[in-house]
């Protein structure tokens, strides 16, 4: 058996959703919902609703992890609980429908600009070294170079259409 913190990102990434039992080295177990698994530490991000309480959440440090075992299967409504937690409420009114159309009418945008950019699932990357991500307003640009995430953050502002109007 593989041990946790040797796992990948991509084995880890099986367990995101799926309501779970983790075991620590010191026998505690811990059940909840996968929210996420740090690929640098193996940590376990757990989410747990209970009745007629807020939600809790607990970090499982990747080293004291001894095994997890899925207990059920994630759903979609699961995943949005999970996600609504920690997005702002701005993030979550859009459908999935509404999130293609802006990606798509933002990229259209960004080429007629003359702004090399690329899909890569959900996230545009503009010209290899910019992202912007769901839901596509200025806020959710990230460049590690200022004067560049400033002018597509004006791009990304002037874009027509009062569908677009920044959410920030």
């Amino acid at each position: 058996m593989l041990q946790w913190s040797n796992r990948s990102p991509q084995q880890w990434r099986e367990f995101v959703n799926h309501e779970v039992c983790v075991t620590a080295r010191d026998q505690r177990r811990f059940e909840g919902r996968v929210f996420t698994v740090d690929p640098v530490s193996a940590s376990v991000v757990l989410v747990s609703f209970l009745e007629q309480e807020r939600p809790s959440v607990k970090v499982i440090l990747g080293h004291a992890v001894a095994d997890v075992q899925i207990l059920a299967s994630g759903t979609e409504e699961s995943e949005r609980r999970m996600k609504s937690l920690f997005l702002p409420d701005t993030a979550q009114v859009l459908s999935a429908e509404e999130l293609k159309s802006r990606r798509e009418d933002l990229r259209l945008w960004l080429e007629k600009n003359r702004i090399p950019v690329a899909e890569d699932g959900e996230v545009l990357r503009v010209a290899g070294v910019l992202t912007i991500s769901a839901p596509y307003s200025t806020g959710d640009c990230s460049c590690a170079n200022e004067i560049i995430l400033a002018r597509v953050q004006s791009l990304v502002e002037s874009i027509p259409g009062a569908e677009h109007t920044p959410l920030s």
